[in-house]
């Protein structure tokens, strides 16, 4: 029941911020970037497992991967200056977060 609870929940808010993105995208671009999902998901890991350290853990990685994960938007910001396509965009910035993945397990194996 809880796992259904979750889902709803998520499933609400990224739907929301879809929907918003067509009507007023800077606005919806805001609410996806609020850190909603990692206080969710932290508070939900705690419920779950009753484990301050496992969502102290938990935390901390968000912590280091944000702004990690801004990889991703690179070629996004860089697509008009040398003319990108959307999907070569997205690729790259795929590429770029897989990249960033194995920087951020680097940087997390550093503070343990």
């Amino acid at each position: 029941m809880f796992a259904v609870i979750k889902m709803f929940i998520a499933v609400s808010v990224i739907s929301f911020a879809s929907w918003l993105s067509g009507k007023k995208p800077e606005l919806a671009g805001f609410i996806t970037a609020l850190p909603l999902v990692s206080i969710l998901a932290i508070t939900f890991s705690y419920i779950q497992y009753q484990d301050s350290d496992i969502a102290n853990q938990y935390a901390k990685s968000i912590f280091f991967a944000i702004p990690i994960s801004w990889l991703f938007f690179v070629p996004f910001l860089l697509s008009e200056k040398i003319t990108l396509d959307f999907w070569v965009a997205y690729a790259i910035g795929i590429i770029f977060l897989i990249i960033g993945y194995f920087l951020h397990s680097f940087i997390i194996n550093f503070f343990n």
